[in-house]
């Protein structure tokens, strides 16, 4: 996320100052846990990757994906890896890194940020998907950890490049800032635009950091979403227990929390 951005969302001195009227902002709230409550499906989570972080519950959903975009890439790359033993090929893009921790043919890999411009050190997710995937392949598969970033991207992405991938996994950060007005402009029309072609079927919170309470409502600071694109699902219902059973510790050295209930009793 860029520095003036985070600043906006982040600055706990003014955390507080920042804050909507109560009602007000318990009203939209309301609306907003409404139309994010995640979804069960007729395609099973499974999960990709190690038991702990790294790994994320995707829908049994796989075949006919040839290639995942996966910008965020540190030291860690076993999600990846374990699509490469299913034939996928895999994107990888970051610049604070020389090269990914691994040697695979079916990796490949760009030394480059995601972000909403292009220069010498980032690049668009429309960009870096016309110059790699075929342009007639409308079932890809984007999972993306940028630390903050996604925002940047997601707004810059348009809808019917988005809706080229079946299954979107994203880490979204900084969701405390739900509680602030401009916080929450930018995150309920980021995800506003990701429901509107897919449904959420997944999320859990990433026990690296802390949460967050206003009113009734409790906010993990980092979570990671599962979205499925519409057209793939025939039938869902509400999906009332957390965690999956598949669901790990991010961090198993720490003590770990589940999903709150404001996330999903609404739905």
């Amino acid at each position: 996320m860029n520095r003036a951005l985070k600043g906006l969302l982040l600055n706990r001195a003014n955390f507080a100052l920042t804050r909507c009227d109560r009602g007000s902002q318990f009203d939209h709230l309301d609306e907003f846990f409404r139309r994010v409550a995640p979804v069960s499906t007729e395609h099973p989570l499974i999960r990709i990757g190690n038991a702990n972080d790294g790994g994320y519950l995707v829908p049994d959903d796989l075949d006919g994906i040839r290639s995942c975009y996966s910008p965020g890439v540190s030291n860690m790359v076993d999600f990846e890896m374990a699509l490469t033993r299913r034939g996928i090929n895999c994107q990888l893009a970051d610049y604070s890194v020389a090269a990914p921790p691994c040697n695979d043919p079916l990796i490949h890999f760009e030394k480059r940020y995601l972000g909403c411009v292009n220069d010498a050190t980032h690049m668009r997710l429309a960009d870096w998907v016309a110059r790699t995937a075929d342009p007639l392949d409308t079932e890809l598969l984007l999972q993306m950890d940028i630390e903050g970033g996604e925002y940047d991207v997601l707004i810059d992405s348009p809808i019917d490049l988005l809706a080229r991938f079946r299954i979107v996994v994203i880490e979204f950060h900084s969701l405390e800032a739900l509680f602030t007005p401009l916080g929450f402009r930018l995150i309920n029309s980021v995800l506003a635009k990701l429901l509107s072609t897919f449904r959420l079927v997944h999320i859990h919170p990433n026990n690296c950091f802390e949460w967050q309470w206003y009113g009734p409502y409790r906010v993990p600071t980092v979570m990671e979403f599962t979205f499925h694109r519409a057209d793939r699902i025939s039938t869902t219902r509400p999906t009332r227990h957390f965690p999956h059973q598949l669901d790990g510790t991010n961090v198993p050295a720490k003590p770990d929390f589940s999903l709150p209930h404001c996330w999903y009793s609404a739905g």
